[in-house]
């Protein structure tokens, strides 16, 4: 009877859930930068960031499976000038009051052995969107300083603004929104 309950046990073992050896991640928020850049009346391209971030990401190399939750804070906008900053946080484009987040929450999608994109839904202006943003880089390994496990990726998408309710000043202001996540992550 024990010989049978060992083997019992030893099998249940090797049919647990993969999504067992998920390991879970802290952005990094000193070293994580959402950014867009949008046409300024076809000129030039106006370029800005947010300067806080938060979130979790889940991941499983092994089940080739993930998750993305991601917080920006609307009012950290960083474009080089203060004035235009606080325009960008006004009613005519973020609306950082009444919205004080951007949110995007979402599943990693892998191509072979390696991440590819992630399939979810942005939030902007109280408008939730499903969004797909295509994996550019990423690496997991030991951060040589901190010495933790993390991980880091490049992820980017294109949007139009007018789609989440933002449409001041277009066209002059391009309706286009290039986004792009920079993230660290650190294993909890």
């Amino acid at each position: 009877m024990q010989k049978h309950t060992l083997i019992s046990t030893l099998l249940a073992a090797l049919i647990l859930p993969v999504s067992a050896l998920a390991a879970n991640y802290t952005v990094d928020p000193t070293h994580t930068y959402p950014h867009f850049s949008v046409s300024h009346l076809g000129f030039s391209t106006l370029q800005g960031r947010f300067d806080k971030s938060s979130g979790k990401v889940t991941f499983d190399q092994a089940a080739k499976t993930g998750t993305v939750d991601i917080t920006i804070d609307a009012a950290s906008i960083s474009t080089g000038l203060a004035k235009r900053d606080d325009h960008l946080k006004s009613p005519d484009f973020f609306n950082a009051a009444e919205f004080p987040t951007l949110s995007y929450k979402g599943s990693i999608h892998f191509k072979g052995d390696t991440p590819a994109s992630v399939q979810g839904n942005l939030t902007l202006l109280g408008v939730t969107k499903p969004v797909t943003l295509t994996i550019d880089s990423f690496k997991c390994g030991t951060n040589p300083m901190s010495k933790k496990e993390e991980c880091g990726a490049g992820a980017s998408t294109q949007i139009k603004r007018s789609d989440f309710g933002m449409k001041s000043f277009l066209p002059g202001v391009g309706d286009d929104i290039k986004l792009v996540f920079e993230i660290e992550a650190y294993k909890d």
